[in-house]
């Protein structure tokens, strides 16, 4: 069942360029030692910029010194030329006397030669991307040679992500029947069914890790990063965050202006929208994207939705066509668990591909095998990438982490099954293809057994060093216009903008935007203002 997200590292899986991960992407100083002035997140010196984004915590700087004062003790963790150790945080900045969160992080030091510029921390997205697993397959090795030189790469997994304590909510069994839940309701057993499937994740969730899920809101991801700079001896944070990372970046510029060094926000997220408008924008964006690959189809002999010269919006309705027919009759996939293409898998899968033009050649074969040969297989590996599924049967906790923090960070897009079905149909005005879909998805948070804490709200960021935002004009999961809106909130925003498809820009081929990006990450030169590359 599709779920919101905004990070799919996974689409350079299907590269040369491989990251091998999910946003098919996309995803670091005065040392504080446990008796200085700015030995905790509500030093004097920022308290200021922290009220701007949320309420300061009720601990004093002694409640969180020794947080700060930590020293990591890094070792061998089984990959080549990495390293790793375990940061304490507290499990509530309010109270941390109430306990601990231990968050896995991982390193891989600057190879030289050059002075070393201190430690660069990198997150994927998600929410619920494992940081570890980008830094240790893409960024440690696939970064810009000059960037890997002069810094540290370090990656942190968020607190119930991955090898930070991870929060669990479904059995694989379980999460197998959950993708597979009709997401497209035609009458009140199928509505009722969804329903159910959402309040079974839900209540999972609340089940195997309730104090955890009370503990998961960006806010608090960013005040980690914070005690991670710290512990990393930083006196400012450098940082590239894709996708929903750059939500995580800008959260912490919001409360930590002065302490934000050189960011690099790309595929920016815009923190002053309701869930509902983030989906909306979102499955707009989807078309977007859609509409390009149809273009790009049609020029192919092998294209299974139209010939050449077949306009993109006949080659969309001959996809719903297609999903149509799934939802009556699911394809055979040769699955060893007996999985049969169903609409909501076969719909995940082309949304996988949406985001990385060098998955387009893999969704047409997919395509054609489904819809020429019957064969679903090809489109439930898309899905299953999605998912991170691996061919064992098992899921990562991608999906779990992804609903703890998006409906703790926003309160839900939809309450009721009524309020879906009003707005159904403005999801299908921008997306006759993905609307309907990504409509009732939108319900998910509404089940959830922890009450939202975040709100959409403007940053700011007064006082911060300049912050670069990146935006992709066909960005299919964080359109283009929210890298424009944010860039405009952040009051040293610098808006860097690639003409092309795809999720994300650093790091895809494109010179003109690693060369800008690495000037401002190796000597502090933000690009000029209006700066476009292709």
């Amino acid at each position: 069942m599709y779920t919101r997200r905004t990070h799919r590292w996974s689409r350079t899986m299907f590269s040369a360029r491989s990251r091998t991960g999910v946003t098919l992407v996309a995803v670091a100083a005065l040392f504080l030692s446990a008796c200085s002035s700015g030995s905790s997140t509500s030093s004097a010196s920022s308290a200021a910029g922290a009220a701007e984004l949320t309420a300061l915590p009720r601990a004093t700087p002694s409640d969180l010194a020794p947080y700060y004062g930590q020293k990591l003790k890094w070792r061998a963790c089984g990959v080549s030329g990495f390293e790793c150790a375990t940061l304490r945080a507290p499990l509530d900045y309010a109270e941390p006397a109430e306990g601990d969160v231990r968050l896995a992080v991982a390193r891989k030091k600057a190879t030289g030669p050059g002075k070393r510029l201190g430690s660069l921390q990198v997150n994927p997205g998600g929410p619920g991307g494992s940081a570890i697993t980008y830094l240790q397959s893409y960024a440690g090795v696939g970064y810009p040679a000059e960037v890997r030189a002069r810094y540290d790469l370090v990656a942190v997994d968020p607190r119930g992500v991955a090898r930070s304590e991870p929060v669990e909510c479904l059995d694989a069994r379980e999460m197998d029947t959950y993708t597979q839940t009709d997401v497209t309701p035609d009458d009140k057993r199928e509505v009722d069914g969804l329903v159910d499937a959402y309040k079974e994740f839900a209540e999972g969730c609340g089940k195997h890790s309730p104090e955890l899920l009370r503990h998961m809101s960006t806010v608090e991801a960013a005040r980690d990063m914070d005690v991670l700079r710290a512990a990393l001896g930083d006196e400012k944070l450098t940082y590239v965050g894709a996708s929903y990372g750059t939500f995580l970046g800008a959260t912490y510029a919001g409360l930590f202006p002065q302490r934000a060094g050189r960011l690099v926000l790309d595929g920016a997220l815009d923190p002053s929208l309701t869930a509902r408008r983030l989906n909306l924008d979102q499955t707009a964006g989807f078309e977007t994207a859609l509409t390009a690959f149809a273009k790009d189809c049609v020029r192919h002999t092998d294209c299974p939705l139209g010939r050449p010269g077949t306009p993109p919006e006949q080659v969309g309705r001959n996809l719903k066509a297609f999903f149509d027919k799934l939802d009556a009759r699911p394809l055979p996939t040769g699955d060893a668990d007996g999985r049969r293409l169903t609409e909501s898998l076969g719909t995940t899968g082309v949304i996988t591909a949406m985001y990385d033009e060098a998955a387009w050649p893999q969704l047409r074969e997919a395509l054609t095998s489904a819809m020429r040969k019957n064969d679903g297989a090809g489109l439930l590996a898309l899905s299953d990438t999605y998912y991170e599924r691996d061919p064992e049967g098992e899921y990562s906790n991608l999906m779990f982490a992804n609903a703890a923090v998006n409906c703790l960070d926003l309160p839900p897009a939809f309450d009721t099954p009524d309020q879906v079905r009003e707005a159904l149909p403005a999801f299908e005005k921008v997306s006759p293809v993905f609307g309907e879909t990504l409509a009732w998805a939108s319900l998910n948070c509404a089940y959830w057994p922890v009450a939202p804490t975040g709100e959409p709200k403007r940053i700011e960021a007064k006082g911060a060093a300049p912050i670069v935002v990146v935006g992709t004009t066909r960005d299919p999961a964080t359109p283009y216009r929210w890298a424009q809106s944010l860039s405009r909130q952040l009051s040293s925003g610098r808006l860097l903008t690639y003409q092309g498809d795809g999720h994300t820009a650093f790091g895809r081929g494109s010179e003109c935007i690693d060369r800008t990006i690495n000037a401002y990450l190796l000597r502090g030169t933000p690009p000029a203002e209006g700066k476009r590359c292709s």
